[in-house]
């Protein structure tokens, strides 16, 4: 599962910077339509793709050096992602995006793909949480007596 996670969070950065360098340089060549609320949606994500992938990266190198913080990495990677994927796939179904040629093509294929990744970190992530705390009703921490 590792070495699948290293690939995917490779590909994952690889296709974020590709998207949108093509996004600032080429845009027609990924816009599924040409209205200026359309570009403003589209313009509002770099920043938060931009989070995605510092959290792709730092997932990237804390499970290539088995660092226990990857599990923290891979869920913020997880969990960014299936934001956007949420964001993204509501703007698309709203607007009819994936029936709109090419660009509803690509669309299309980024929303599936954001979203296995997404669910595939999660689900990693999830089961290798070892840092929970659970908490008390009076809302403090409280560990497990060692026995």
């Amino acid at each position: 599962m590792r070495r699948l996670l290293l690939w995917m969070f490779a590909i994952a950065m690889a296709i974020d910077v590709a998207y949108w360098a093509i996004w600032f340089t080429h845009r027609d060549w990924l816009a599924s339509e040409h209205r200026e609320a359309y570009y403003q949606f589209e313009n509002a994500f770099p920043l938060a793709d931009g989070w995605l992938g510092i959290a792709c990266l730092l997932a990237f190198v804390a499970l290539w050096r088995g660092r226990a913080a990857a599990t923290f990495w891979v869920a913020c990677a997880g969990s960014a992602g299936l934001y956007l994927f949420g964001m993204d796939v509501l703007y698309d179904l709203e607007h009819g995006i994936f029936a709109k040629g090419g660009g509803g093509v690509v669309e299309a294929c980024i929303v599936t793909l954001t979203l296995v990744f997404s669910l595939v970190a999660l689900r990693y992530s999830w089961t290798r949480w070892q840092g929970n705390v659970p908490i008390s009703s009076s809302g403090s921490e409280s560990r497990p007596a060692r026995g």
